[in-house]
């Protein structure tokens, strides 16, 4: 979707007239709108707004909800099974001690969903801690999931809406739904290549798969600098130069977004200014506010103007704007800092609220303080049934003022109607000819060379090694390399070394003639090899690139987008 036009001034008096209006026109609960037919139809007053504005088909609808409705929209639990009816009993058991229910459909229909997340698990993930379930396997499986998902948030009065359902899909560590799908580089190897027009590319044919599976929010992507040797976001990173970041931002979040999923840039305010880890603990970011403008700043910025329909905070404790406070949980940092002086206007989400950060508090008054500090949509949270509740109490007492809910609700159903009234791509868009082509662009440009001859830079037969675990990614390669021409034999041949995610110096090869790094390339500063490459992730198309350097077919124009130690950005070009 092409982002919109309106000023952020302009966008903002917009939005705070209807607030006013519904404000206004809500100081007491409204009556409940009419139960809605068994085909899942709204009501006539919610399905046919008078004008197709999405901010005015938004305020429409907000104004037939009853608050347990308007408290449902700002919630995006997970929940667990691969189908949205029919669940394991271990699924089931999840489900009731999440929210009291067995199934994701009966969780969406009992409180009133705004959208679910999906989650899982990948190799090298350090997201892992925070994923409870996985409820993602393969394409055909997760279209299945979010149709009944669909089915289920289609009765509700908010129906008219296109119910959200997203996941993190960020590319290299990060990939929640990774078979069948086209599998993008890292964002730190776009950063390497740095063409946003080759980020864009691949992120629209990206955008194109996920709402095929449909699935229409990405959490990503990315917009921390990497201004420190931050493992927990590393390779997630565009790289360190907010400059070079902010461009690659920018062209992911018109990728996606041209294909109608929502881009959610994140971890505002930025959390590559901290080494820490924020599903762990609470990450101090000490620089002062004019480093914070000059270096953690400009990708939010480039994503918002870009059209970003969303930002996610993050648990972070920003000492120059509210020490002691989560960012997540700071009036100052999402409504002084993001709203007035960023200017965004769009939907603020939490990340997870079942980080140790949040869990400080109850589920219930987590979800009011993230509210009241300026979020919109509360993810994650660790106990649905508590969340509802507690917001729900707060509206009753005052603690949760109506007037914020009320904007809140507005602000995600106007998001919902950007994306809504779009044809859902055929599933055999998945992995095709205009897609792989897109990602092996992005990925062949991302190859580095930090040391050694650019040209054909091994002679001879190959052998492939690699540190623990990386079996698959290792015949991957040798594949690749057999298809560029050079032979590859089990041992006796010219050692090619890979690492990846977590290695270290212990998991170098002395004897290696070519060290390759397939995650943040801060490794081969200590590698002896004459050779040393990166690729920044171990995809196919990430491999079949450096196949190509290394048979001298290709060659690697990429700049490693941070800096290691000892070692130039390139040593091909300039």
């Amino acid at each position: 979707m092409p982002p919109v036009s309106t000023s952020p001034r302009r966008a903002a008096v917009a939005l705070a007239a209807l607030t006013a209006l519904l404000v206004s026109g809500c100081s007491k609960e409204p009556e409940r709108p009419r139960p809605t037919p068994a085909g899942g139809t709204p009501s006539a007053a919610a399905a046919s707004p008078t004008v197709a504005d999405p901010a005015a088909r938004a305020a429409t609808l907000v104004r037939t909800l009853s608050d347990a409705d308007l408290v449902g929209q700002v919630l995006m639990p997970y929940a667990y099974g691969d189908s949205a009816t029919k669940v394991s009993p271990g699924s089931a058991a999840g489900n009731r001690a999440l929210a009291g229910v067995d199934t994701p459909a009966e969780m969406v229909a009992k409180y009133r969903l705004g959208g679910v997340i999906l989650v899982g698990f990948s190799a090298d993930d350090p997201t892992s801690g925070n994923q409870e379930t996985t409820n993602v396997d393969n394409p055909k499986q997760v279209r299945e999931l979010t149709t009944g998902l669909r089915a289920a948030a289609g009765k509700l009065p908010t129906g008219s809406a296109p119910f959200l359902i997203g996941t993190d899909q960020e590319y290299g560590v990060v990939t929640r739904i990774t078979d069948g799908v086209t599998l993008l580089p890292s964002p730190l190897a776009a950063g390497a290549a740095g063409d946003p027009a080759l980020t864009e590319a691949a992120w629209r044919a990206a955008g194109a798969e996920l709402a095929a599976m449909g699935i229409n929010m990405d959490f990503a992507p990315v917009a921390d600098v990497l201004a420190t040797r931050s493992t927990v976001i590393g390779s997630r990173s565009f790289g360190a130069d907010p400059k070079n970041a902010s461009a690659q931002v920018a062209g992911a979040v018109r990728g996606l977004q041209a294909e109608g999923v929502a881009a959610s840039v994140k971890h505002f305010p930025g959390h590559g200014l901290t080494a820490a880890d924020s599903h762990t603990d609470l990450p101090v970011v000490g620089q002062s506010r004019a480093e914070l403008d000059r270096l953690a700043f400009p990708p939010f910025r480039a994503g918002i103007d870009a059209g970003a329909m969303a930002v996610m905070s993050a648990h972070l404790d920003v000492k120059a704007v509210d020490p002691g406070t989560p960012a997540t949980f700071s009036h100052k940092l999402l409504t002084d800092v993001l709203r007035n002086q960023l200017g965004f206007q769009g939907v603020v989400i939490t990340d997870g609220m079942n980080m140790a950060p949040a869990k400080r508090w109850s589920p219930g008054e987590a979800a009011v303080r993230a509210l009241n500090a300026g979020n919109d949509l509360i993810l994650m949270t660790p106990n649905v049934g508590q969340a509802y509740d507690g917001l729900l109490a707060a509206l009753k007492d005052g603690s949760l003022p109506r007037a914020r809910l009320l904007d809140a609700v507005t602000r995600v159903l106007t998001m919902k109607f950007k994306l809504a009234d779009r044809p859902t791509p055929d599933l055999s868009t998945l992995g095709s000819a205009e897609h792989r082509k897109a990602a092996a662009d992005l990925a062949a440009a991302a190859v580095t060379m930090l040391r050694g001859r650019c040209e054909a830079p091994v002679s001879g037969p190959v052998t492939v090694t690699s540190s623990a675990g990386r079996d698959r990614t290792r015949a991957v390669l040798a594949e690749a390399l057999t298809a560029a021409g050079v032979k590859v034999v089990p041992s006796g041949g010219t050692v090619v070394h890979l690492v990846g995610y977590g290695d270290g110096a212990k998991d170098l090869r002395a004897d290696a003639a070519v060290t390759v790094a397939m995650d943040t390339p801060y490794v081969l500063a200590g590698a002896k090899s004459p050779t040393l490459l990166a690729t920044y992730s171990s995809s196919r198309a990430s491999m079949t690139g450096l196949a190509r350097v290394l048979a001298g077919k290709a060659r690697p124009t990429g700049r490693s987008p941070v800096a290691v130690s000892g070692l130039p950005a390139t040593t091909c070009g300039t």
